[in-house]
């Protein structure tokens, strides 16, 4: 409660969250960064009848775990591996977002304070 009430009112040093990332994805990585891509295709999505709310990066583990429950259909136990599997993979993606939200701010922070270091060099310059 307390980090929601000392932000109130401050939202400039906050990335917007559906935005995508204004910095280059490759900053701070010398060796390159792994691309996420997606395992399921459109057409394997809108033949497994998958819902837009669930067209995401797990999306692949969400097609095994409903054909497995159409499988198993009275006896959804049976399932659970896969739905093991589905919550696993959701739980990975909310992380990776995360992390990359904070990248984002923390990379936003930086920016402004060096524009604020350049400001105060040239005020003090002239």
């Amino acid at each position: 409660m307390g980090n929601v009430l000392t932000t109130f009112g401050n939202w400039s040093e906050y990335p917007e969250g559906f935005k995508p990332p204004s910095f280059d994805p490759q900053l701070g990585f010398p060796n390159g960064r792994k691309e996420r891509v997606m395992m399921a295709t459109e057409q394997e999505m809108i033949a497994g009848k998958v819902p837009k709310k669930f067209r995401d990066y797990c999306a692949h583990k969400y097609l095994e775990y409903s054909a497995c429950e159409r499988r198993h259909w009275p006896i959804h136990p049976r399932c659970r591996q896969e739905q093991h599997a589905y919550i696993h993979c959701q739980a990975e993606d909310y992380y990776l977002r995360m992390k990359e939200y904070e990248r984002e701010r923390r990379l936003q922070r930086r920016e402004k304070r060096k524009m604020e270091k350049q400001n105060q060099t040239a005020a003090a310059a002239s």
